[in-house]
This record gives C-alpha cells, structure tokens and sequence, in this order.
C-alpha cells in the first residue's frame, strides 16, 4: 500500500476519541491520559509510515495499541511484589508485611471519619497518641509513648529536645550509618546536640563514659543498639545496666536507641542478641526509641518509650508536629501492638515474625510444591532444591543465618538476568535472585497463596 493511503487512512484524535472505545477509556481513564495515548500512538504509527513501513492503521488495530498504552500510562507504580529473595524485611520492598486484623482495621478508619482527635467520652478535644499509649505502656512496661514516623525521627527528636546546645556522650562503636547514609553523627549535627566520643571502635567500658561525664555540659548517655551490624573478636561495650546506674549516680538520662525494636523473645529459636524492648525498659533506661515496621512487624513509625517527664518534653517540641503519623499508621500501629498482647499468638498472626520463625520442614515443603509446579509448566528446564540461607535484613538480626530452602532454575536457550528481568517486570512482580546462572526462589519468604501467581509468572517469563 502506498505511502500517501497508509496516512490518508491513519484516524484523526478526534475520530478515535468520539468512537465507541473511545468513549469507554473516557469514562474509565483521566482524560489527560486518554489524549496522551491517542497522540502518542497515532504519532508513532505516522513516522513509522514516512520511514518506509507499513503498519496497521485499521481502527481496531489503532484502538488495540491507544488501550495498551493507556494501561501502561495510568498503571499504578507501587503495587505487590512476590518477595522470593529470603530476605524477610526488605527496606526496597517495603519492611513488613501486615496481618489481616491490621489491614481491616484500616480500611474501617479510612473509609469515613475518624475519632482521631476527638474524646469520645468528654465530647472535646482528643490526643492522637491515645490511640497506641495505653498498649505501649502495657507492652513495655514504661511510664509514656509517643509514636512519630520513623525512627530517625524519633532519634532526631529526642535529641533535639533533651540535648541541644550540650554533649550526648557515646562510644565510638556506636555511631552507626543507617539505610540511605543517614549517620547517626549527622543526625546528632541536626538536633543541635554536641557529640562527645568515648572509647574505640571495638571496645568501650564504664571508665570511659565516667571520664567524659560532666553535670554541666553532659545532657544525655547514649547507647546504640547494633541492630544492623556486629563487631566481633577483640571487644568490650558497657552493659545497660551499668550505663543505667552511672547515669542515676550523675543525675544524667540515659537514652537507647534500639533500632529494630524486639516485643518478641527470640532465645528459644537461637537468637540471643536482641534485646527486647520490655527489659531494656525495666533495666531503667529513660528514653528509648525503636521502628515500627521491622521486628515489630507493623507499620513504618518511630516508637519514643519512656519518662513521663522526658515524653511530655518531647511531644511539645516543634518538631513533633513536623514528624508525627496520620490516623492510617495509628489505626496498623494499635492493631499490631494488640497482637503483640499475646506474645504467642503474635508468632503466628504477624507475618514478619511467622516468616522469621517458621520450620525448615514448611520450608522445604514448599519449595518442592514450587519445583514440581515448575517442573510440569516448563519443558526444557532444570528445577531442582536445595539448602540454603535466608536473612532478616532491614537492619535487623545481622549476622544471624536462617536456614533454608530455595528451588533453582535454569532454562535452556534462556539466560538467567532475562528471566529475573521479566519476572521483575511483568504483570505480577516477582523479586529473586541469581546465582551461578541460575535463578533461585527462596521459599521462606513466598507464601502458600503466592506459589501458583510464582509458577505462571515464571512460565511466562521463561516463554
């Protein structure tokens, strides 16, 4: 067909919105991407005519690429993912996973309005942090809670609200780099506070915190949890306990800034380095902080516990307003700290900590559900299990392995970086990894309800 008939017969914008389908993506779509669609398509298929080609310029085959290309421009950027890397709380995909309970309770508060400042039994105004103090209390045994959006936030706060313009002092072994090269120095540099180092990089002790401490100058003593790093060998740091006497002994606070922030006791499944929140409180620490969507397993906050005194001090700054949470991340917060009321049930209802916790044999049930699945979809493909490691990852748990099973796969003809690509890419994201050219699905972090949505988009991927 000729050039000149190929454009005669291209359709107007205007010819393609006043159709039928036209008028369908109008009324489903926003306008501004409806138009955007239609020029892009009908421009590209112009040039494509004036460089020689011949494309299809029928209306249905006009009206077929306009929809997928709507689809492309209106398709949401966050949406769910299939986490088969083994990494159980993953920063880039987003930490914690919430329960059902959670997710209800949610939907119920954002639907209409909200008694989010409001006291239902005086009828006048409420305090949003209401909602998620009484539980704090309960849980962890301290005297007050406020809760803010993160817990560089809530380290920022209290920093800024208990030790501006005076030293904070700290060991060196502490002064940690968080996600995103926050450094907890920096963050020290913001609130206005002076740091004061003590001790080395491996080793720290009570003789050091004495020699730096001054009831003048010294406004707080600060522990860092290492909850995203470990240094081992050659190592000393003082315990709370003593950080906690010297503090009373000098009329100084004691703030501990625990990071992942544990409810859950982790002993009986051989972890023994986490601290939980409730003895750190008891040991008589004044102010500690912790987030709320790594091993509390609920939504992103920082959690401030504490002194009455201090908490009040804190809330009342400026920067409070700036950091505080929306009646969204209250209603998740309140309902995962009520499963936390039963530390048992919390194992099984919180996904994070039912993932972390979960028996190598579920495991390795599911990942052979995976393989045989594959193995029936794929034709010319190796599927095998094999043992492996997972990780807790969100600065959470460092240097403790969670062992595992995870399905390989490689598919003659098709390279691995294509298939991870495409799985990462199509309809539904599935996030895993390489490994000597194979791709490889961690199953302690792919739940039963994702295996076959896993299975089709590999089938998919590897076509």
């Amino acid at each position: 067909m000729k050039q000149q008939e190929l454009l005669r017969r291209l359709p107007s914008v205007d010819e393609v919105l006043k159709s039928p389908r036209g008028a369908g993506w109008l009324d489903a779509h926003p306008k501004r991407y409806v138009l955007q669609a239609v020029r892009e398509v009908i421009a590209f298929k112009r040039m494509e005519i004036l460089a020689g080609g011949t494309p299809d310029v029928s209306p249905d085959a006009v009206a077929t690429d306009v929809e997928l290309r709507i689809e492309r421009l209106t398709a949401k950027r966050l949406r769910p993912v299939i986490n088969a890397t083994g990494v159980v709380i993953h920063t880039n995909l987003g930490r914690a996973p919430l329960p059902p309970d959670v997710l209800r309770n949610v939907v119920e508060v954002a639907r209409g309005y909200s008694n989010l400042e409001y006291d239902l039994d005086s009828g006048t105004r409420g305090e949003r942090y209401d909602h998620v103090r009484w539980i704090l209390r309960e849980i962890t045994g301290a005297e007050d809670a406020l809760v803010v959006n993160n817990n560089a936030a809530a380290v920022l706060l209290c920093l800024s609200t208990l030790a501006r313009g005076r030293e904070v002092v700290v060991s060196r072994g502490e002064l940690i780099e968080i996600g995103g090269a926050f450094r907890i120095p920096d963050v020290m540099l913001q609130s206005g506070a002076v740091l004061r180092e003590v001790g080395t990089t491996n080793k720290t002790n009570l003789g050091d915190y004495e020699g730096a401490v001054d009831r003048e100058r010294t406004a707080l003593l600060l522990k860092i949890h290492q909850s995203n790093y470990r240094v081992i060998g050659f190592t000393e740091d003082v315990p709370i306990g003593e950080l906690v006497g010297l503090g009373r002994r000098e009329g100084v606070p004691v703030m501990f800034d625990l990071g992942s922030g544990c409810l859950t006791d982790l002993r009986p499944y051989g972890i023994h380095d986490e601290p939980l929140v409730h003895d750190v409180v008891g040991a008589g620490v004044d102010i500690v902080t912790f987030s709320g969507d790594k091993l509390l397993g609920g939504p992103q906050a920082g959690i401030i516990v504490g002194r009455k005194d201090l908490t009040d001090r804190i809330a009342a700054h400026p920067l409070a307003r700036a950091v505080r949470v929306d009646k969204l991340t209250l209603a998740a917060l309140e309902s995962t700290l009520l499963c936390h009321a039963d530390p048992e049930k919390a194992k099984e209802k919180i996904p994070v900590l039912r993932t972390l916790l979960q028996g190598e044999e579920a495991i390795r049930r599911r990942a052979k559900r995976i393989m045989l699945l594959l193995k029936r979809s794929l034709g010319d493909a190796e599927v095998s299990v094999e043992q492996d490691e997972s990780q807790a990852g969100g600065g959470a748990l460092p240097g403790v392995s969670l062992p595992t099973y995870v399905v390989t796969l490689k598919v003659r003809g098709v390279s691995a970086r294509h298939i991870e690509q495409s799985l990462r890419r199509g309809p539904v994201g599935v996030i895993a990894r390489i490994k000597s050219g194979r791709v490889v699905f961690d199953a302690r972090t792919i739940r039963d309800s994702e295996v076959k949505p896993l299975v089709q988009a590999v089938r998919e991927a590897a076509g």
